[in-house]
């Protein structure tokens, strides 16, 4: 890699606090879930359309967020992100006013081509900005900023948009057309604040980011990457590369479930949104102590590969915990899915990565797509909860009985998604060549 500087503390630093941004704006979709549920009546798969619209993007803009950051450079190319990000926080102004869930999902979906711009630039950049063998570690780094202000986005924007949910709901099947319409465009406009807020602080960090030391970064051709020469012309020509989109792809969508999901499965257990609202967070923070420890333990102690396998291991425990248990019990084992998730996007990006050379862009901008995992599987999960929550109810049992058994027993889709993920750590990132 070619650096302008041996000390690496500066752009690590200026990188973690692009994560530490990635990660406010990512997981305050845990509130806005069931905020958009209720503003908008929607059952639960439609809720899950936040998800989809904020993931999906990755899929419709990476490779021409390669392509451009290839023209512009890493940084001009994370100012841009920004800047789209803003934007998008501003049309949640026009969208809460008119109560019109597409305009929110527009709004999120422009938040998400902004953001995919940034991931494009920082996540390679971070990966390659030293030894292969340490980008684990690195992106576990990336993970504490990440997390951590994802914890506070969610706690925040839980209590500016679900205060008062409880109530509201209550309220809703008993009053009349006129005062319902009120109650929702009153709760509607509590978006209005944070999300100015938020526009302005995008902006200023688009600003600033154009002015920082961020050194030159590149994987070239000719560059030996864990002791190979790539002479590979194409990326159809690596399997272990389509091998690690297909597990980031699943992963990510496992990620979001157990982020994204867990308030509303509180809800849907009967436990108040006061106290739900913050489940969220307790995924996260499982989540931050296990990067913290990946930061110490990789590569020193413990290899990427071991890290990913026993992350994997530890996902199929957890999901078999969850559906086997019931009420808070089984929600903090879905928060424990945050130990399981927390070091997987951290060594697959390096094992997916080791070798592509000249062709690290592109597959960079492959993995990324990958995020789209996060568009398809947690929808997918609301499909489920709503099918068996209509069988259980067909069969006599009441609406709120049948939400929180279907809510537990569909969390059955995130055991594939481990499985994927064991068999990558085990075999698949080893797969160089189709040949063999």
């Amino acid at each position: 890699m070619s650096k302008t500087s041996k000390n690496n503390f500066v752009p690590i630093a200026i990188i973690g606090g692009l994560f530490a941004i990635f990660g406010f704006v990512t997981w305050i979709n845990g509130a806005l879930i069931p905020f958009m549920k209720t503003i908008n009546e929607l059952t639960q798969a439609q809720s899950y359309l936040v998800a989809t619209a904020s993931y999906i993007s990755f899929v419709v803009m990476a490779l021409p967020a390669s392509y451009l950051i290839t023209k512009i450079g890493y940084k001009n190319g994370i100012s841009l992100g920004l800047a789209i990000m803003a934007i998008g926080a501003l049309v949640f102004i026009p969208a809460a006013d008119a109560r019109t869930y597409w305009l929110f999902l527009v709004a999120i979906f422009i938040q998400g081509i902004g953001m995919t711009i940034c991931q494009t630039a920082a996540n390679p950049y971070i990966t390659i900005l030293g030894p292969i063998e340490s980008g684990a570690k690195r992106m576990a780094m990336m993970g504490i900023a990440n997390k951590v202000a994802g914890a506070l986005g969610s706690i925040i924007f839980g209590a500016l948009l679900l205060s008062g949910i409880d109530e509201v709901n209550e309220k809703l099947g008993t009053v009349s057309v006129e005062e319902k319409t009120v109650l929702l465009d009153t709760m509607a406009d509590s978006v209005h604040t944070p999300y100015i807020v938020m526009a302005i602080t995008l902006f200023i960090f688009a600003f600033f980011i154009r002015k920082a030391p961020l050194p030159h970064v590149e994987a070239t051709e000719d560059e030996q990457i864990a002791g190979g020469v790539t002479t590979k012309k194409t990326i159809f020509q690596f399997p272990h590369l389509w091998l690690g989109v297909l597990a980031l792809f699943v992963y990510v969508g496992a990620e979001v479930i157990a982020g994204d999901t867990i308030i509303a499965y509180g809800i849907s257990l009967g436990i108040p949104a006061t106290d739900a609202k913050f489940f969220t967070t307790y995924t996260l923070m499982a989540m931050v102590v296990t990067y913290a420890l990946g930061v110490f333990l990789i590569p020193k102690y413990v290899k990427q590969k071991t890290a990913l396998v026993a992350s994997a291991v530890l996902g199929i425990v957890f999901s078999i915990l969850i559906l086997s248990t019931s009420g808070f019990t089984s929600v903090l084992f879905v928060a424990a899915l945050g130990i399981a998730n927390a070091l997987v996007w951290p060594a697959i990006w390096p094992l997916t990565l080791d070798g592509l050379g000249k062709h690290t862009k592109t597959a960079s901008a492959l993995l990324i797509m990958a995020i789209s995992g996060g568009a398809i599987i947690p929808p997918l999960y609301g499909r489920l909860v709503d099918a068996n929550k209509h069988e259980l109810i067909t069969n006599g049992i009441n609406e709120a009985d049948a939400l929180a058994a279907s809510s537990t027993s569909s969390y059955w889709i995130l055991i594939p998604c481990y499985l994927l993920i064991l068999f990558f750590a085990l075999w698949g990132h080893k797969i160089k060549s189709w040949k063999k």
